[in-house]
């Protein structure tokens, strides 16, 4: 049964996701959160005014710093929300945006809110390198910069790339670079599939990006850059990086530039403005374990969630699990499998349909709304059911929500 007060999802938007080289390169986050904010609002006719609270995720401050600081602040102004308009700018490295939105759950249950957005953008292309101790001038010697996208930058102070704590725990699950090969290649796959059968389209899950040109007509960006073709024999002979047992080029995403945004209130307020609700919010949650179980903590999230939901994952159609690297749907559909063979296949064939991060990219601070929105699309493509999407973020943080998209009988 559908309860007034239940929490929905009314309107869901992305930007296509660029490649780290390519044609949204030189956009600032702030304009491609903008851009996301205007558009998942004009989608369903809410006026910037009757937004009462937007939190947004970005987790590469030395990229939006080039314009200052409080990018959620500025692209909020931007986008001609009003000036009373409250918003936050939160980093939770790759869970930001998902938590944006556990933080908005969270103003509606209290009370606090009836509409709010979250958003996430990233545009790591852009991300500057740094001059530490240049202000103060150098005696003598070379200035030394310092690429903050290098190993994540989690090494300076001791902890490990998150590629080599990925790939160990990995093997300690028995999760193969083979293994993590196929899904590599299967993501793709699946992706290119899904691109054909029009489930990634301008309307749906994208809009476009139009892009101004001093001379000749503007760039219109309507897809994806980084789906790519490839072969398993490719990408076996890929090396694996920053010292991973496991984790290469082919089995990570790669860095993009990217925007997403998810607008929701209760279900009272959406029936009053005549919406019909893309999803029904079940649950959200989030979670923490020690900073090496980065490959293993959606499953504890998923379990977390699960368990608040008073739900099982056998009553899940659907699982979105990031992509941060192959090892992390891998690891953790193993675990909630229990060590079953036969349900870790089940789950695995139900995990990512469309393919995950490693075809479509993974702009860190957008991904955790882009796995949440892909997920209610395909929900409801199958006409309806339960999912659950689930996101790690640096040092083995996590994030989950469970969606529901009622059947036409319920």
């Amino acid at each position: 049964m559908e309860n007034k007060n239940d929490i929905v999802i009314v309107s869901a938007v992305r930007t296509p996701f660029s490649k780290f080289d390519g044609a949204m390169r030189d956009i600032p986050s702030i304009d491609l959160g903008t851009m996301v904010m205007k558009e998942v609002i004009e989608r369903v006719g809410i006026k910037p005014e009757e937004v009462e609270e937007i939190n947004y995720g970005s987790c590469i401050p030395a990229e939006f710093a080039l314009e200052f600081d409080v990018p959620a602040r500025q692209a909020t102004l931007l986008a001609g929300f009003p000036p009373e308009n409250i918003s936050l700018t939160l980093d939770r490295a790759c869970c930001s945006s998902l938590t944006a939105l556990r933080l908005c759950i969270r103003a509606i249950k209290a009370g606090e809110v009836e509409i709010a957005m979250a958003v996430g953008s990233e545009n790591m292309s852009r991300t500057p390198h740094l001059a530490p101790g240049a202000r103060w001038g150098t005696r003598l010697g070379h200035i030394r910069l310092f690429d903050p996208l290098f190993e994540l930058g989690y090494k300076s102070k001791g902890f490990n790339p998150v590629s080599v704590d990925a790939g160990e725990v990995a093997l300690e699950y028995g999760v193969t670079r083979e293994m993590q090969d196929q899904w590599g290649f299967e993501s793709q796959q699946r992706y290119t599939n899904a691109y054909s059968e029009e489930k990634f389209k301008i309307g749906e899950e994208l809009m476009p990006v139009v892009i101004p040109q001093k001379k000749g007509d503007p760039i219109v960006i309507e897809k994806d850059e980084s789906p790519r073709v490839t072969s398993l024999g490719a990408l076996a002979k890929l090396q694996t990086i920053y010292g991973s047992p496991t984790v290469t080029a082919g089995n990570a995403p790669p860095m993009n530039a990217g925007a997403s945004a998810i607008l929701i209130m209760i279900r009272k307020k959406a029936e009053e403005k005549g919406l019909k609700p893309l999803a029904t919010i079940v649950t959200s949650i989030c979670s923490a374990m020690a900073p090496r179980y980065i490959a293993s903590v959606p499953a504890l999230t998923i379990q977390k969630a699960l368990n608040m939901a008073n739900l099982t994952i056998d009553d899940m159609d659907l699982i979105e699990i990031n992509e941060a690297f192959a090892a992390m749907p891998l690891v953790s559909t193993k675990i909630l499998a229990n060590g079953d063979e036969k349900k870790w296949n089940g789950l695995r064939e139900k995990t990512n349909v469309n393919g995950g991060a490693i075809a479509i990219g993974h702009p860190v601070g957008a991904s955790g709304a882009r796995i949440t929105m892909t997920l209610a699309y395909e929900l409801r493509r199958r006409g309806g059911g339960y999912g659950v999407a689930a996101i790690c973020g640096g040092l083995a943080q996590g994030e989950a929500i469970i969606l529901k998209v009622c059947r036409e009988r319920e």
